[in-house]
Order: structure tokens, then sequence, then C-alpha cells
């Protein structure tokens, strides 16, 4: 599997079966059914629209619930073969694990790992796996199958009684019941070489090649082909890229690493030569050619497993607080992530975290030095995860990492493949829970005086407040400067009539949410406390009645002359 398998349910009786095949596959995520199953990773709406979805992006998919329902959702695209990813279907109890789609994509070894994970046998019923032992189109790790839309003319064959002969050295085999005869019509050739699959044959790469990286160029992916091609060498053979310690932030040494789908890694060397001997110390074949030390490993288990790999920064954003709002890629990254880091209260939030996963929770006012640990554990090789409640970039974790990174910190930290994921900030959330009050011109001001002079947060206010803007104040009050906000107020009812709206948005998206609509004339600094974000509107915002007595709030999309 290339992509995080996708366990779907449709009920709460299922959720403790879907988090032990979670355990047991890596990065996979728990997709429920939001009216009735709380505390999926993702929730949905609707089963068949989601399956789809899954589908089509290629992620295998485990489906806790019957075979039909899932053959009927997915009918429309079920086309190309050669297309398909793993699809399952797993009895809520566990009971049973039956492969259903996806032959050639690895299903019946999914369905395998899942059965070891549940404790039950999967019904496999592909009758080459049967009747021979092995799936010859899902050749284990560190082999490649170049040509497996050849694999089913070829199982036919072997069932119709042909028999096979096998050209170089394929271990895997040894404990199958495949019909070996070195005169078999058919042949299984396993090859580093670069060469086209013959008739009546299927070609396997052993994956035993190791380049090493002396100097980086523009289209390093490119070099690394041709180099390839004037040693007869297949691309489909190459297993690692190594890179020195110094060349950890070049891009385009990663680039390649991503263009040729293979990992990267960096050690501590002076020369390529040096870097391939370390991971190969025997090797069948060694060649430089412009800088590209190219080494060839026997067989795969003879490369070293050595250095380290390019440390990953996520900094997320992980929205208000409902796993709803949460950006599905936010998800993704902290689920893959090694280490957690951020306030212990956000880190809760980005729940729930594997055993394994490493959490680094400190006070919440300790974001330079939350940064920099950050970055140095993501320069030792680590996948990293920086969370925020809302989005980072707003008053949160994204500006200090970037600060921490521009004050310098050690060379390796810019070697660190550093993402923002966004988030769904307190006052997006609070806007949509009562209307679209910043449906016009709008501005976001802190009124903490923390990082700023409160002289220059009222200079602001003045200057959001003569241009009419609608606005949003975070922390607007605390316990250490209860006078600000009522100092604010008074400067904004200068510019504001009494009856403007007023949303008051309090712990959106968690338990104890409260949104309220209330006049400026009425608004009191006692219905106002740090968990609250305070949203003021324009000359222009109003309000429509509800017929539950409270109102729609919203700001019109037209200023000035009114145009449709």
């Amino acid at each position: 599997m290339t992509k995080p398998a996708a366990i779907v349910i449709l009920g709460a009786r299922s959720l403790e079966t879907a988090r032990r095949i979670q355990a047991a596959l890596d990065g996979s995520e728990i997709y429920g059914l939001a009216s009735r199953v709380e505390g999926a990773d993702v929730p949905f709406d609707e089963f068949g629209e989601t399956l789809r979805g899954l589908y089509e992006s290629d992620r295998p998919i485990v489906a806790l619930c019957a075979a039909g329902i899932v053959i009927r959702s997915l009918a429309p695209l079920l086309q190309n073969k050669r297309a398909e990813p793993p699809v399952l279907a797993v009895a809520e109890d566990g009971s049973a694990v039956v492969p259903l789609l996806g032959g050639l994509s690895g299903v019946n070894v999914l369905a395998r790992e899942i059965g070891a994970a549940l404790d039950t046998s999967p019904a496999i019923t592909t009758t080459g796996e049967i009747r021979f032992g092995t799936c010859l189109i899902n050749p284990p790790a560190g082999y490649h199958l170049r040509n497996p839309e050849d694999g089913k003319t070829f199982i036919a064959n072997l069932l119709a009684g042909a028999k096979m002969r096998v050209e170089g050295e394929a271990p895997w085999f040894a404990d199958a019941k495949l019909p070996i005869d070195e005169a078999g019509q058919l042949a299984a050739r396993i090859t580093h070489a670069d060469v086209a699959p013959g008739k009546d044959e299927l070609l396997f790469h052993p994956r035993n090649i190791v380049i090493g990286i002396g100097r980086s160029a523009p289209d390093l992916a490119t070099h690394i082909r041709a180099a390839l091609g004037q040693l007869n060498l297949s691309p489909h053979s190459l297993a690692l890229i190594l890179a020195r310690e110094e060349d950890s932030a070049d891009p385009e040494i990663a680039a390649a690493a991503g263009t040729l789908g293979v990992p990267l890694r960096f050690l501590p060397a002076s020369n390529a030569e040096e870097l391939v001997l370390a991971a190969v110390p025997a090797p069948i074949l060694s060649v430089t050619i412009e800088q590209l030390a190219i080494a060839v490993a026997e067989k795969p288990e003879d490369i070293q497993p050595l250095g380290r790999k390019r440390g990953r920064l996520s900094v997320v954003g992980l929205g208000p607080g409902e796993a709803a709002l949460m950006v599905p890629a936010v998800r993704r990254a902290i689920d893959a992530a090694e280490d957690i880091l951020g306030y212990e209260t956000y880190v809760k939030m980005a729940g729930p975290l594997r055993p394994d996963q490493i959490v680094h929770a400190t006070d919440n006012r300790e974001e330079l030095q939350r940064a920099r640990h950050a970055f140095e554990l993501a320069s030792s090789g680590r996948s990293v995860v920086m969370v925020s409640s809302g989005d980072p970039g707003i008053f949160a974790m994204a500006a200090a990492v970037l600060e921490a990174l521009d004050e310098g910190g050690a060379p390796e930290w810019h070697g660190v493949e550093l993402e923002m994921l966004p988030g769904v900030s307190a006052a997006m959330a609070a806007a949509s829970r009562i209307g679209a009050p910043l449906g016009h011109d709008f501005c976001v001001i802190s009124l903490s005086d923390n990082l700023k002079p409160w002289a220059t947060v009222l200079e602001r206010l003045r200057h959001a407040a003569e241009g009419d803007f609608a606005m949003a104040f975070y922390n607007p009050i605390s316990k250490a400067r209860p006078w600000q906000l009522s100092e604010a107020l008074d400067l904004i009812r200068r510019y504001r009539a009494p009856e403007t709206p007023v949303v008051i948005g309090r712990d959106v998206g968690r338990p104890a949410e409260r949104v309220l609509q209330v006049s400026l004339g009425d608004l009191t600094i006692d219905m106002v406390d740090s968990r609250t974000v305070l949203i003021i509107g324009s000359s222009l915002t109003r309000t429509i009645a509800r017929p539950d007595g409270s109102h729609w709030v919203y700001t019109p999309r037209w200023y000035g002359e009114r145009k449709n």
C-alpha cells in the first residue's frame, strides 16, 4: 500500500474492531458516519459518495459492513481493473475478512494483515493464490513486477497446466507450490537489467541499487535515469538515494528522490563513493558517473539500513475543536507523525493518538522554545507535528516556527521539510454558527498587549473603525488586563451606532459552545472571557429574525450603492 487505508464504519458497535485494524495499519484513518459514530478520525454524511471518493483517490478501503453494500456503491466505477485500490469488507465484530477488489494492488496481502490483527483467517478466493501458495502479481518488499498487466494470463496458463522456469533469484518462490520446470514454456525473470518483458514472461526487478549524490544538479532525476541507462540498469531496481549531511537542505536532491519514488537518506561523508560503500559494503558492481556513485548489491537485503531520513515539520491547525471541522490533511499529518508538540490543551484535541507517538506538551507561553524543539527533532530525521487550535497562521504557531528559523538556529534546520496546514479559525467558526457577519471587508485584531504596545492596539482599532470594517477580536480580555476591553469598546462606540450587531462566540466547536448576538449598546465586558472571539459588525451589518427567536447576522456583499 502506498497510501494510508481508510477504515469506514457505519455504527458505534464497529468502532472497537476499527481501532484494532487501525493499530495494525500505519497511517490509517477511521471514517465514521457522523449521525451514528462519535470519535471517528473523519466524519462523513453519505456512505456511497464517501466510498467512491476514496476509491477514486486510490485509497485502500476497509469497510466494516456487508460486502453487497460496498459493491453496489462502487459499481459505477468498476471498469478499469488496473486502476483499482484494495477494497475489503470486514464483519463489525472482526469475525470475517473478505477481499473484494484490488487483486493487482495487494488486497490479499492487506487481508492477511487485517486477519492477523483480528485473529481470523481471511476469505481468500483467488484461485491462483490458493493453488500455488503465493500471489505472483504481488511480490514481497524489495521486488517490483514490471508487467503486472500480464499476470492474469500468466496465472491462467499455470492453472491450465503450463510449467514455468525461473531465471534469476526469487527467494519467495521457495515456500510456494509453483509448477517450476527448467524447460517450462513460461518464465519468471528476476534481473536488475533494464530489459523489456518477453512473451509469456513476468519480469521482476530486485530493488538492489543504491546511488550516492556527490554534487547536486538541476533536474537531477533525469541525470540519474541517464546514468542508470548507460549501465543498462533498471530505474525500477533503484532502492535508495544517499546524500551528504551537508546537502540535507538541497531541494534538487529531495525533488529527485520524490520523482523517482525512492527513499532519501543522509550520511556524514566526503564524497559519493563513501556514501554507497557504507550502504553496500560488497557490491557486485560499483561505478561513478559524473558525481553519481552507483552500487549494485547482490540482493535487496544486502543493502544496509543506515543514514537519517529527511525530517518533516508540519505546523497544523486543529480548527476550533470539533473533529468534523478538522481539515483531513491535518488529520493525516497527525496520524503520520512520530512526535506531537503543542500546548497541552491543544495536544489533547489532536487525539486519538497512537501509543508509539511521543507527546511534548508545554505551557502556552513557550512558543519559541517549542518551535526550536520541533526543529531539533525534525532535523534529526523525525516526522514532527506542531499543533495549534484554529488556523496555525492566525495568532498561532506558524509565525513562531518561522521566527525561530529566521533567527538562525542550526544549519540543518533549513533541511527540514516544512509545511503549514490550515485550519478553521475561531473567527470563521463563530461566524458560520450565526450567519455571515464577515461577509464583506473585515479585519482580525488581537487585543493582547503581550507582543505589542497597547497604544498600537488602540491605533489599529481606530483605523479599522474609521474604515468601517467588520472586526473580529481575539484575546479580548484576561485577568491581567480586564480594563482593556472597556477602553477598546469605548473607542469603537465613537464610530458605531448602539444597534450595531455583535457576535459573541465562546468555545465554538467544543462541548461548552455558546454563540449569541447582542447589540453594541447592550454589550458588557462580563459577557466576554479569554475563551471568546468577539465579532463587531460594520455600519451595514444587519440581522434577520429566526423562528426560534434568535437571529441570523450578516454583512452584505455590497457597500455604498447596492449592486445586484
